[in-house]
């Protein structure tokens, strides 16, 4: 329990339904849909538009989608909602120009899958049609929302970004400038694309008008998409993988998403005592690290869209393979850990449960802030720069061709006991994100912290051979990291940010946390 003396949150506790998301205005929407007869697949949906315009540098409808679903009683649902490169894609093309990596280039735009994906999961779930989920977010484009704290801090970190282009700069700057804290902003054009969806449906987003801005927008930078890449893409509703560690199922989407991850370090860190390990301690913190490089070593050899990849993906999440990473740690010091590791030798994140305890784990995301920098100069589509994610080494899986999903960052989970879903949580923050879920699954089973201590306690990472950790955390854990090898700096902005829901099913409620590095919160009624 919290110190109700010290600055902090206590946990939202509610009975009939409940929202957390990383914006008021989304929190609300969603609540509005639930207290109007919607689904929590209705009021995710509600929230998730709403937070493409009031958090754009966020998310978009130019991005990609994944969602996990938990109706009692049935099997878990998942929806893969990433975006393809182009038919015509060819990383050969690429590396006889020179090009050594994706990066920045016109090629990280792929074909965006959220709306096909929204619409998968109100068909699917929902009770509302596309027209009406999209409303809130058409008033908000259309008549002006105020600009919120962290959404204005991160806007202005990308000012010079959005600048050179000029559908960016028409769109997202206002007299050159990034909107400040307070200014209430418009999205006109926008509004008038949300208004064309909610008419004629998601298929409206690849045909027609809105598919031909984007089609040409990047045909005239030298994409290989073309109108029927826009034309032909359809997500695809997925059987979701899971391991369990200490009795709790962790459930995530299976590749291209990198939830494999999670479930890699789960495996290796249940061969530990973490128990007996301070949670804000050195050890715990050495602990976790080396069990992050090793799974995300795992993540970077093998991962790739799920048609493409050499190694079976029940070997890569199996115990056997866990084990055998585990004995590779040293408790005493940082160490020389594989490279490629092998069994035979910035998203937006938002989360629903609805009075019939239908739990919706929902991300969305540009991948980079604003993605690429790039937005259709009509429409006001910010597109994604997904693509980055691909590799041009023609010996891995996941090198750049046609028709292939990239390896995939936005990953929601779900956390299952018995049967039934226990919590649905998810932290967003690009390659953070799998290390983020198995800090708030560490943080509530093996140290009994409630949702919001889970969000709140200070995070840590590695960037290559660094060590970052936030502000909060303790100096002698840092000096402790340094007497173990670890090179240690300081983080210059918040690792991820979460939102959570647990069900409390012997009492009948719900109980939310939400992330304090972000502007948002979590609402029940």
């Amino acid at each position: 329990m919290r110190d109700f003396q010290m600055p902090g949150r206590s946990p939202v506790i509610a009975c009939d339904g409940m929202a957390a998301t990383s914006h008021p205005l989304a929190t609300l929407a969603a609540v509005d849909a639930l207290r109007a007869g919607g689904t929590a697949a209705d009021a995710a949906v509600a929230a998730v538009a709403t937070l493409c315009v009031v958090e754009p540098h966020m998310t978009g409808i130019g991005g990609d989608c994944y969602c996990l679903v938990s109706k009692p009683g049935k099997p878990v649902w998942g929806y893969n909602g990433s975006g393809r490169s182009g038919a015509k894609a060819s990383g050969e093309a690429l590396r006889a120009q020179g090009l050594k990596e994706i990066g920045t280039s016109i090629h990280a735009v792929t074909v965006p899958g959220a709306l096909d994906a929204w619409e998968a999961l109100l068909k699917a779930h929902g009770r509302f049609g596309l027209d009406r989920a999209l409303q809130a977010a058409i008033k908000y484009a259309e008549g002006g929302f105020p600009v919120a704290a962290r959404v204005a801090w991160d806007w202005a970190r990308n000012a010079n970004k959005l600048r050179p282009d000029a559908g960016a700069s028409k769109h997202y700057l206002f007299n050159g400038e990034a909107p400040k804290q307070g200014d209430v902003i418009r999205f006109p054009a926008l509004a008038q694309t949300l208004k064309t969806l909610a008419a004629k449906g998601a298929r409206a987003m690849y045909e027609g008008e809105i598919a031909e801005d984007m089609a040409a927008t990047v045909a005239a930078r030298g994409s290989f998409l073309t109108p029927d890449d826009y034309a032909n893409y359809r997500g695809d509703v997925v059987t979701p993988i899971s391991t369990n560690y200490r009795g709790l199922d962790l459930v995530e989407i299976p590749p291209n998403g990198q939830g494999l991850t999670a479930l890699v370090m789960l495996n290796i860190l249940e061969n530990f005592d973490l128990k007996s390990l301070d949670p804000r301690g050195p050890e715990r913190f050495h602990l976790v690290l080396e069990a992050a490089r090793l799974g995300f070593a795992v993540r970077d050899t093998h991962l790739a869209d799920l048609a493409h990849m050499r190694t079976p993906v029940g070997d890569l999440i199996g115990k056997p393979f866990g084990k055998k990473l585990a004995a590779l740690i040293d408790m005493n010091k940082r160490a020389q850990l594989p490279v490629s590791p092998a069994p035979g030798s910035n998203t937006i994140y938002l989360t629903v449960i609805d009075r019939d305890r239908t739990a919706v784990s929902f991300i969305n995301s540009l991948y980079s802030s604003f993605g690429l920098g790039i937005c259709t100069e009509k429409t006001g589509i910010m597109l994604t720069n997904r693509g980055a994610c691909f590799t041009l080494d023609p010996d891995h899986p996941n090198f750049f061709g046609p028709n292939k999903r990239p390896m995939h960052t936005i990953i929601p989970a779900l956390a299952m006991r018995d049967g039934r879903c226990d919590m649905s949580f998810g932290v967003m923050g690009a390659h953070y994100q799998p290390m983020g879920h198995v800090q708030i699954v560490l943080n509530m089973l093996d140290y009994g912290m409630d949702v919001q201590e889970a969000i709140d306690a200070p995070r840590f990472f590695f960037e290559g051979e660094q060590t970052v950790v936030e502000s909060g955390t303790p100096a002698e854990t840092i000096a402790g990291l340094k007497a173990r090898g670890h090179t240690v700096a300081m983080a210059d902005q918040p690792w991820g940010g979460a939102q959570t829901i647990k069900i409390d099913w012997d009492r009948g409620v719900l109980i939310g946390g939400s992330e304090p590095r972000k502007d948002g919160l979590a609402l029940g009624y």
